[in-house]
């Protein structure tokens, strides 16, 4: 993928994204109390919009007519993403704890390539299964903060539903992605997605302030709502969606196993948390598992 003039490669992109949306959730989790989570979202996808569309009214004539052919992939795919998952995560942190997210997000791969079999009838090689195994392996250690009983003690409420809505959601528009109209920017086909979903979430952003849920405005909601907005998500989509259509939904959605390995990651750096060896030993299963399958196979 080319952006800003710069050639960039496609696991590069997926890399960032995780790393983006990494962030997205721990920030998220952090202002439940401040951010409605339906007004997080709206907002989110406003700021993403903003900056996506001097990128795609360039392209919008010589697009229009394939984005017009294409319009229900177009419509379904923007409810699933901006309309959908997000909206579904933000919900699902109101009542449930990161660690619980984190765990049930990270079966985002396996959901993909379980939808990407029974859709697309991809199948993956004996080195590709081997690789995920191994990345979930390590998700699984992070997660559990390397004790069986952390994960055998974790027991589903109302916001673990939704994070798996969530999952299934996320699954079914990395597959979908297959189906997107030919011909179309990306920077396009992302602000058309931004405005199905906008559309979807408008109603739903009335509701929530007329039930009395407003955000409360200070600095640092701003300034987290601000990051939200650019990079999980205008240039988290942008990267994934060109990474998506590089190495296929299988090889790509296995990134998502990254976003554990992130958030142990930042949680050093800005919280000033020390990291224990299964931190250490989950990171280094996560990133064999991805090596493991982006290697070319000769099964």
């Amino acid at each position: 993928m080319t952006f800003l003039g710069y050639r960039l490669n496609p696991y590069l992109l997926l890399t960032l994204t995780s790393l983006f949306w990494s962030g997205n959730m721990v920030i998220a989790r952090g202002l439940h109390e401040a951010v409605p989570p339906i007004a997080l979202a709206f907002w989110r996808w406003s700021i993403a919009f903003a900056l996506v569309l001097p990128f795609a009214l360039p392209h919008l004539r010589s697009g229009w007519q394939s984005l017009r052919r294409g319009w229900l992939p177009v419509v379904l795919l923007g409810l699933l993403s901006v309309g959908g998952y997000n909206t579904f995560v933000y919900i699902a942190l109101q009542s449930t704890t990161a660690t619980s997210a984190a765990m049930l997000n990270s079966f985002i791969p396996i959901a993909t390539m379980a939808l990407a079999f029974l859709l697309l009838g991809k199948r993956l090689s004996r080195l590709e299964s081997a690789g995920a195994a191994l990345s979930l392996l390590g998700v699984l250690l992070i997660v559990a903060r390397g004790s069986p009983e952390t994960l055998l003690g974790l027991s589903l409420n109302r916001g673990d539903l939704w994070m798996l809505l969530a999952v299934m959601t996320w699954g079914l528009y990395t597959v979908g992605l297959h189906w997107r109209p030919q011909g179309v920017h990306p920077m396009l086909m992302l602000a058309a997605m931004t405005v199905v979903g906008l559309l979807a979430l408008a109603p739903a952003f009335v509701w929530e302030m007329a039930s009395g849920r407003h955000i409360v405005w200070t600095p640092a909601s701003i300034t987290a709502i601000m990051y939200i907005g650019a990079l999980p998500g205008f240039l988290g989509y942008v990267f994934f969606n060109a990474g998506i259509a590089a190495v296929g939904p299988n090889r790509g959605s296995l990134f998502i196993h990254l976003m554990p390995a992130f958030g142990t990651i930042l949680a050093v750096i800005f919280l000033g948390e020390r990291p224990a060896w299964f931190h250490f030993a989950g990171i280094a299963l996560v990133f064999s598992g991805i090596f493991l399958t982006t290697r070319k196979s000769h099964a």
